[in-house]
């Protein structure tokens, strides 16, 4: 078996060139910009490419991220300005400051709420500070490649960053209820919300909270735009999807209830898709396409089509560093195999094991102690899904790459 850190260092290589020329491809189909420069490094990625690549990498692949500041794109005029400047982290985080000072000049003008006020300024404090921001900032990204120069007015790219910040309310929300249910500890390196003192079940209407924050920013910043009604019913779209793809991941994986038969790789793929999916990917990149006027339904189908294939891969890349993954490098410790999940490691490995094996899956899976958790990676090891990853890998480039190519007609051509 390929030992972790050559493991690691396959996975690195392997975004670091494939999956950059993959993105700079499905870019290049919806900007039809060219010209584009690629130096890709093992270690140390340095790399000249489009913004919506930046912002789809980065989600793709957290444990490789490529920091902003050695980011750059080449434009046509050969000016290589930022990708996304370096400026606009801390701009993004600058307004999600200033909703904090709306939010208390609305607690001066109703009293009466003054403590729900306090406490939403709290969640948001909590909930959207830390993190990379990347689903947020790759709306910002993706606009800036799109659009073109005459709506790249500083009021536009304001409204992508807000429609940006709608985006991590989003998450944060649904990561707020997931922690709830799954009953997860910590959350980037904290404990998550729910876990703070005197928070408890309270955190479920938190979510709600956040949730609902995402529709009063979009009112109050973007009512008279064009593309509002589109974005609006984009957010109330994805969000209805993800909370049918969280419904169906909670049914699968029932704390104290270990159930195979639903183990499925059609039921895998739905919870990948619904939950994952839509929100981490399309969602960012279609607010975008909406907001430089591209509406066309076939346009959305197209990018749609890619973009969850996307999302899937990022599942399935998740799940395998979950169980494989370096913490020092993923940035967490993996909890799938004592959280019940229906994680594709399981999947696979339950179309391949033997009957004896079967029996060790199902006496030692699902269960907080560690000795049962090696057992089944013991399993895992047995079964080779290290291997079998990697074949998943590079069949995944390949359909993607096929799907760039077939959707590249429909998706639309921004002249520069």
């Amino acid at each position: 078996m390929t030992s972790l850190s050559l493991q690691s260092r396959r996975i690195e290589r392997f975004v670091s060139s494939d999956w950059l020329m993959l993105l700079r491809r499905l870019n290049r189909a919806i900007s039809s910009t060219n010209g584009v420069a690629r130096t890709a490094r093992a270690s140390a990625v340095r790399t000249r490419f489009h913004p919506s690549v930046f912002a789809l990498c980065n989600t793709i692949c957290p444990p490789f991220r490529i920091p902003v500041q050695q980011l750059t794109v080449s434009k046509m005029s050969g000016t290589p300005p930022p990708v996304v400047a370096a400026s606009d982290a801390e701009v993004f985080m600058g307004l999600l400051n200033q909703v904090k000072l709306d939010l208390a000049e609305e607690q001066k003008k109703d009293v009466q709420l003054e403590s729900t006020f306090c406490r939403l300024k709290e969640v948001l404090d909590y909930n959207l500070t830390g993190g990379k921001k990347n689903r947020g900032l790759s709306v910002i990204a993706s606009y800036r490649q799109l659009a073109s120069p005459s709506q790249q007015t500083e009021d536009n790219i304001t409204n992508a960053m807000i429609i940006g910040l709608c985006v991590e309310l989003l998450q944060a929300s649904l990561l707020v209820a997931d922690d709830i249910m799954d009953k997860s500890t910590t959350r980037r390196g904290k404990p998550c919300w729910y876990k703070n003192e005197g928070v408890g079940l309270f955190a479920i209407n938190d979510s709600f909270l956040l949730k609902s924050m995402i529709y009063e920013l979009l009112k109050k910043y973007c009512t008279e735009k064009p593309f509002y009604v589109n974005v609006l019913e984009l957010f109330f779209q994805v969000s209805y999807k993800t909370e049918l793809g969280q419904a169906l991941d909670l049914l699968t994986a029932q704390p104290n209830k270990i159930d195979f038969s639903s183990f499925t790789e059609e039921r895998y793929e739905a919870i990948a898709k619904y939950k994952t999916a839509f929100y981490s990917f399309y969602l960012p990149i279609a607010a975008s396409m909406y907001m430089v006027g591209i509406v066309s339904k076939e346009a959305h189908a197209s990018a749609e089509a890619i973009l969850l294939e996307m999302g899937q891969f990022f599942q399935i890349q998740d799940d395998y560093l979950d169980c494989f993954g370096e913490p020092e490098v993923t940035g967490k410790v993996g909890t799938d195999i004592e959280d019940n999940k229906c994680s594709w490691l399981i999947v696979q490995a339950l179309k391949m094991v033997t009957p004896e094996q079967r029996t060790l899956l199902e006496e030692n899976y699902g269960c907080q102690d560690p000795e049962k958790v090696a057992c089944v990676k013991a399993v895992y090891a047995e079964l080779n899904l290290q291997t079998v990853y990697q074949q998943y890998e590079e069949k995944s480039y390949a359909r993607l790459m096929s799907l760039v190519d077939h959707h590249s007609t429909s998706l639309p051509k921004i002249s520069r």
